[in-house]
């Protein structure tokens, strides 16, 4: 199956481009500038390109992003620290965000003659952000499917959408992703700082799997706090 990944340059998605690379037939990586305070994690997409030996694209959308007003991603609005949850983390909500990259997604794929797109959404996801769940995936491929109706067939591929970030770390280690070469942090300073729901998550996920988790954080303890009050 020949596939296209959308990638942040996160762990989810390196390790869902090395999945494909092993599995199917890796065509490329492509990554959105939607403006997004901070660049570094593309940088890391890029990376994990150069190490496949395959293609890498990066589509500059911030001028569209810039109109996603409100999010703490890309406005002047401070990024929570504390594990994922709803009340807290939906201010990193960018409206519509993944709708509007698998569109363009699907227009690159066609023209190359893709067979499928790929994406790491997985089950974390689903309480924050509408555009990661089962009932937009499938509803997207429908729409998509008429969208190209004699054109082309594609598939939605997303194997991680029912599964944990547990399950990604897992997979990295089988796959022997490059831990170190991959990016999560919200607040792209010179090491993931540990605090914001995307490094608690990320660390939660490598204690959960029992694997190795290299990273550099700036606060290495504070995962264990933050995951305690979100039980509490």
């Amino acid at each position: 199956m020949k596939t296209l990944v959308i990638c942040s340059g996160g762990l989810d998605s390196v390790t869902l481009a090395y999945k494909i690379a092993k599995e199917h037939e890796l065509m490329g990586l492509i990554s959105f500038d939607y403006g997004q305070r901070h660049k570094k994690e593309l940088t890391y997409a890029e990376k994990c390109a150069n190490a496949l030996g395959v293609s890498y694209d990066m589509v500059d959308i911030s001028n569209v992003g810039a109109l996603l007003s409100g999010s703490a991603l890309t406005d002047d609005i401070d990024i929570p620290d504390g594990h994922y949850e709803e009340e807290s983390m939906k201010v990193t909500v960018v409206p519509n965000r993944n709708a509007i990259m698998l569109s363009i997604a699907y227009g690159i794929a066609s023209s190359r003659g893709a067979q499928a797109v790929a994406t790491a959404v997985h089950g974390g996801d689903h309480f924050i952000y509408p555009d990661c769940r089962p009932e937009f995936i499938d509803a997207f491929q429908t729409m998509q499917d008429h969208a190209l109706q004699g054109l082309s067939e594609i598939k939605l591929y997303t194997p991680f959408v029912n599964g944990s970030k547990a399950d990604i770390a897992v997979q990295s280690a089988e796959l022997n992703v490059p831990i170190s070469d991959t990016w999560s942090c919200y607040k792209g300073e010179k090491t993931h700082c540990g605090r914001c729901g995307t490094c608690v998550e990320r660390r939660e996920a490598f204690h959960l799997a029992g694997v190795d988790d290299v990273t550099k954080y700036s606060d290495n303890d504070f995962w264990l706090e933050a995951i305690k009050r979100g039980a509490a």
